[in-house]
């Protein structure tokens, strides 16, 4: 699918049916307690690596995840904020997702969006550091330990990353093993793979449309 279409193709965006509907600022009580009497609003699209599902409160993104089945991952959103409203995206959420879509797509830059999220101290040190590795760019989790100033918290920063629920916009699969080895991903090591190729080959030429490395990689 081209970047034109990403754009232009706002309806490719899914209200996948909810029973209940999502408004948030979530306070770490709330999430303990399943999002009881919040707002989340969500939309499923299809991308290269299967489907995206957006996720946000009224403070931002609370989650991204990436899946084949667009009821699995609403399934999932349930589980995890099982007393929230999930509501059906609005226009101004699907602003958020097309952002979100463009970027797995296009991944120059950073998406400049509000996220929502909560964790340990040492996972929000992680994850923000998660932030500022350059897409088509790798670290390993003991160059990650060391850019945190705590060389010997290797198998911490692991732990962190694979806590990450906010895929992409928190790029936990810019880390690797110090071998190289991919190592786990919690939406998959084929999804992993694809997204470090798909950073790598548009850090070389921006220019490049997903549909034109799907055909490079084929030739």
């Amino acid at each position: 699918m081209s970047i034109g279409q990403t754009v232009v193709e706002q309806d490719r965006w899914q209200a996948v049916s909810s029973r209940r509907p999502i408004n948030l600022s979530m306070t770490p009580t709330s999430w303990h307690t399943g999002a009881r009497s919040e707002r989340i609003c969500y939309a499923v699209a299809p991308c290269y690596l299967g489907h995206v599902l957006v996720a946000g409160t009224v403070r931002g993104i609370c989650s991204i995840a990436l899946g084949d089945d667009p009821d699995q991952l609403l399934s999932g959103l349930r589980e995890r904020f099982p007393k929230a409203e999930l509501l059906p995206t609005d226009d101004e959420f699907k602003a958020w997702g097309d952002t979100i879509l463009n970027f797995i797509e296009a991944p120059g830059g950073y998406p400049d969006l509000p996220l929502d999220i909560q964790g340990t101290a040492f996972q929000q040190r992680v994850w923000g550091a998660l932030r500022r590795i350059e897409p088509g760019t790798t670290v390993s989790y003991s160059d990650l330990a060391k850019m945190l100033g705590q060389p010997n918290a290797a198998r911490a920063v692991a732990r962190a990353c694979a806590s990450n629920r906010i895929a992409v916009a928190i790029p936990c699969h810019r880390v690797v093993r110090s071998d190289g080895g991919l190592a786990g991903y919690r939406w998959g090591s084929e999804r992993k793979r694809a997204l470090l190729q798909q950073e790598s080959q548009f850090r070389r030429d921006p220019l490049l449309t997903e549909k034109d490395i799907s055909k490079s990689d084929a030739g």
